[in-house]
C-alpha cells in the first residue's frame, strides 16, 4: 500500500496494492496490523454506506466530542470528489481545506481524522460511497459547516448541487464556531 501524505496533518491518502488477473481484481480495503503500521490505530465502530445520483452533494458534516469519529472512506461504485475541512482551532491549517478524487477506478481511500469536517459530491449517477467510522453516530452530536461558504473556495465540480434541506441550513465558514 503506497501512502500520500496531505498538506493537512494527520490526513493521508491510501493507495491500495491492487492484484488484476483474468477474473478481475482483488486488494485489502482494510488490514489492522497494516493500518497500525501507518498510524491509524483506532478502532471502527461502524461502516455506513450511501449511494448517490451525479451532482448529490453531502457536508460538510463533523460530530463533536465526546462522538468525534475518525473516517476511512472511498468509493465502491462511481467516483466523487471528497473535501475534508480542518477544523481543528489549534491547527495551523485551521480553515484550509484538501479536495481529492476518490474513484471506483483509482481505488484510493482517504483517512480522514476527528476534527475535520468531511463531504463529498458525485460526479457520477449510482456512486456507491463507504466510510468506517471510529464512533458510533450520535444526532446531538451533529455539526455542519456551509458548503458554500465564500471564504473557504471550495470546488466541488458540480454545478447546481442536489442538497439535503440540513446542509442548505448550516452556518456560513465566517460564522462557525469550532467546538475542536
Amino acid at each position: 500500500m503506497q501512502v500520500e501524505k496531505t498538506s493537512l496533518e494527520g490526513a493521508i491518502i491510501l493507495k491500495p496494492t491492487i492484484y488484476n488477473d483474468g477474473r478481475g481484481y482483488f486488494y485489502e480495503s482494510y488490514n489492522k496490523l497494516k493500518f497500525g503500521e501507518l498510524g491509524i490505530r483506532e478502532e471502527f465502530v461502524q461502516d455506513n454506506q450511501s449511494m448517490s445520483h451525479k451532482g448529490a452533494l453531502r457536508g460538510l458534516h463533523f460530530q463533536k466530542q465526546p462522538h468525534a469519529q475518525g473516517k476511512l472512506v472511498r468509493v465502491i461504485s462511481g467516483a466523487v470528489i471528497d473535501v475534508i475541512l480542518d477544523i481543528r482551532t489549534q491547527s495551523p491549517t485551521y480553515g484550509k481545506h484538501i479536495a481529492v478524487e476518490l474513484t471506483a477506478e483509482n481505488k484510493h481511500m482517504l483517512w480522514v481524522p476527528a476534527g475535520f469536517a468531511h463531504g463529498f459530491s458525485t460526479l457520477e449517477d449510482n456512486t456507491i460511497f463507504q466510510y468506517k467510522c471510529t464512533q458510533f453516530y450520535n444526532k446531538e452530536s451533529e455539526g455542519g459547516v456551509l458548503w458554500n461558504s465564500p471564504s473557504l473556495q471550495i470546488d466541488w465540480r458540480v454545478k447546481d448541487p442536489i442538497l439535503s434541506d440540513k446542509d442548505l441550513l448550516l452556518s456560513d465558514f465566517s460564522d462557525f464556531i469550532s467546538p475542536f
